[in-house]
């Protein structure tokens, strides 16, 4: 072995100690939930669901959105009208006004999902123009699936490589394609019943250029990290072993298929998933006379068809990484604000390339440190003098 590969080997090693920590930036939560979101306010015309996406105003007044005894943000369908035929029943989907860059972190803590036959709830993120500035799908199921499916959608030429280091089960790998390039959660109680029935659980995404990364937690295996993390407080991820979900950067180039992004929270029902008869059918043959998703479900009460067609939420919390940057940085990360038209300049983004040096083993949480430069490649940088970058 030669001695610039000794000493590269020794720096690696001393990589491996060091903590990964990101910086709060936003915490939506409590009575303020819902302020810094945008409402909808149309029908569907995105997945071609049989819901109306109601405005800010008409979801407060109908309680379809609410903070509830317990200081949780609930949002919900309809499940009182009574909705007669070629009519859709009311739902919410809520964007933030904050967009977030490479270099994020986002944490959701809930103990609800919406599940039931129709029923097609989401957590994810996108850019302004779709599929051209990509769509990370964090949490999304339908009707009464098992398990969480978690997918990127983006313009050809990202995909998620074989082998990757994870805990989920890949699907199609192909990014631009219909379905995305998709992930099974194979740990228990990530949707349906099951997950709140074991008190719900948490999601984190980190947003990186090393690569998209997902973890899920049913809440009995929360990370300490995370139970004992406030909405002021850094966030340690070292800890947090293998996610879920892994897309690499070699496999996807991170700034030229996505860029910031904002966060989502919708609940549309039957649609181009939920109510497609290939994966209707076998879920849900006995949820009416017709064997038709709108038919035996959107039609008619809302009860009890709709009573677990909500999200109980406890928080979601952005977090960005490293120290400020300066201003002239082209990597740096902007989270821009609707309401006033300012953007604050973050730090550029940061992270780390885990396991052995094996491009297929590519993770979020150690080993060698790299940086984006002005045309957006992103290069490793091996220290050989024995300074470690993470001083």
């Amino acid at each position: 072995m030669s001695m610039t590969l000794l000493c590269l080997f020794l720096h690696l090693l001393s990589l491996f100690s060091c903590s990964i920590s990101y910086d709060p930036v936003r915490e939506y939560s409590g009575s303020t939930f819902f302020d810094r979101w945008d409402f909808y306010g149309s029908w569907d015309n995105l997945t071609l669901g049989d819901v109306w996406w109601l405005d800010r105003t008409s979801s407060l007044q109908q309680n379809l959105v609410y903070i509830n005894e317990q200081n949780r943000a609930i949002i919900k369908v309809d499940n009182i009208s009574q909705v007669p035929f070629n009519e859709k029943r009311n739902s919410v989907r809520i964007t933030s006004q904050d967009f977030y860059s490479v270099g994020s972190l986002w944490i959701i803590d809930l103990v609800h999902l919406p599940y039931g036959c129709s029923v097609w709830p989401a957590f994810w993120s996108k850019g302004p123009t779709w599929p051209d500035n990509g769509e990370i799908d964090i949490i999304e199921g339908v009707n009464i699936m098992g398990a969480n499916q978690y997918a990127l959608h983006t313009l050809p030429g990202c995909s998620q490589p074989q082998g990757v280091w994870q805990t989920g089960t890949s699907g199609p790998t192909d990014c631009s394609q219909p379905s995305g390039c998709t992930v099974l959660e194979t740990s228990p109680n990530s949707y349906n019943e099951g997950f709140a029935a074991a008190g719900g659980g948490v999601w984190a995404t980190q947003f990186d250029v090393a690569g998209i990364f997902i973890w899920f937690w049913s809440r009995a295996n929360v990370p300490q990290s995370i139970l004992q993390a406030t909405s002021t407080s850094s966030i340690d991820i070292s800890e947090w072993g293998s996610p879920s979900a892994s897309y690499p950067a070699f496999g996807c180039n991170i700034p030229q298929f996505f860029s910031a992004q904002q966060l989502v929270i919708d609940i549309t029902l039957c649609g181009v998933w939920a109510g497609n008869p290939t994966v209707y059918h076998p879920q849900c043959t006995d949820s009416g006379p017709t064997g038709h998703c709108y038919h035996d479900n959107v039609v008619g009460p809302g009860s009890p068809k709709y009573d677990n067609a909500y999200f109980e939420i406890n928080y979601v919390r952005a977090y960005t990484t490293g120290s400020p940057a300066p201003t002239s940085s082209p990597s740096s990360v902007l989270v821009h604000d609707n309401e006033s038209s300012r953007a604050v300049r973050l730090p550029a983004p940061t992270g780390f390339f885990s396991g052995p040096l094996n491009l297929a083993n590519t993770s979020p949480t150690d080993a060698v440190t790299r940086h984006v430069d002005t045309d957006n490649h992103y290069m490793f940088l091996m220290d050989i003098d024995g300074q470690s970058k993470c001083d």
